[in-house]
């Protein structure tokens, strides 16, 4: 699933290609795209014609296109969602889920997605977290890229979770746009364990933690994002290649970069925990 860095290089591209249009229509050419857009498709359709898009924004992995006023075009792309700005003339793709077109006759957005759990949806804003936000996400935690993002606060509410390092990370109520590979990445940089149990990290771990994921991220951004098949694409269907700088993720067996050991793959949560165990020791009572 996209992660912070695939989705803000998303993000950047509908920042360059669609905010300040005004939209002419938009067609929905697949019910589950807009699952959760209660009202349905007309209502979908009617509630974005002839209104100008906003600067593109992002919390997390989740992104939006304000609509002015107090509604915004709500997105997340899911296991295979992909927004392609393209020309109207251009063939529909396979898997074409939502079209959306522009006054200007120029490129048009197209949601994409071939498993169908991404969606999109209209919706109102509220404020959450010191930001204007879609209602729906205002449980989300801000990201660390965020300007509001608070690096004491957040020490302080994982060190008093009950749970393990790697869970917490995952937790988009404590921290947003961190998933299973920026995780592992991160926990390498900062020699941990993912079962490290959160109240036995002092807070300079918890600070170094931190870094790490937002150096790791910002690599990846720089690179496009990670890029493991074809579904995960910018906006002009190009594919990240971050993955040939990971360190951990998806490297089992070969030496870790750091130290020479073979890296190993765990069980997690039905995905795979990647380490290095001699970087990164199990705490004693952990469990395999």
């Amino acid at each position: 699933m996209p992660e912070l860095p695939e989705v803000e290089v998303v993000r950047r591209g509908l920042e360059r290609w669609v905010s300040g249009r005004v939209v002419a229509r938009a067609e929905v050419l697949h019910p589950r795209a807009i699952r959760r857009h209660v009202p349905g498709a007309v209502e979908f359709s009617a509630r974005m014609e002839g209104r100008t898009v906003g600067p593109a924004e992002r919390r997390g992995k989740y992104l939006w296109l304000p609509l002015g006023g107090s509604d915004a075009i709500l997105a997340h792309l899911g296991m295979s969602g992909q927004l392609l700005v393209v020309e109207p003339d251009s063939p529909p793709e396979r898997h074409l889920r939502v079209r959306i077109g522009f006054t200007d006759g120029g490129p048009e957005l197209r949601f994409v997605d071939q498993r169908t759990f991404g969606h999109v949806l209209v919706t109102g804003m509220t404020q959450a977290g010191g930001r204007s936000v879609p209602e729906p996400i205002a449980h989300i935690a801000a990201d660390p890229f965020e300007k509001n993002f608070d690096d004491d606060g957040f020490a302080h509410r994982l060190r008093a979770r009950q749970t393990e390092v790697k869970r917490a990370l995952l937790d988009q109520s404590l921290i947003s746009g961190v998933g299973n590979i920026y995780a592992d990445e991160a926990l390498w940089r900062a020699g941990l364990h993912g079962a490290r149990p959160t109240a036995t990290l002092a807070r300079p771990k918890v600070a170094e933690l931190l870094a790490a994921a937002r150096e790791v991220m910002s690599a990846a951004l720089s690179e496009g994002g990670t890029s493991f098949d074809s579904l995960y694409v910018n906006v002009n269907g190009e594919s990240g290649y971050f993955d040939r700088s990971l360190a951990v993720y998806g490297r089992r067996d070969e030496p870790c970069p750091r130290c020479g050991t073979p890296i190993v793959r765990e069980s997690f949560m039905n995905r795979s925990s990647y380490s290095c165990p001699r970087c990164q020791p199990r705490p004693e009572g952990g469990a395999a």
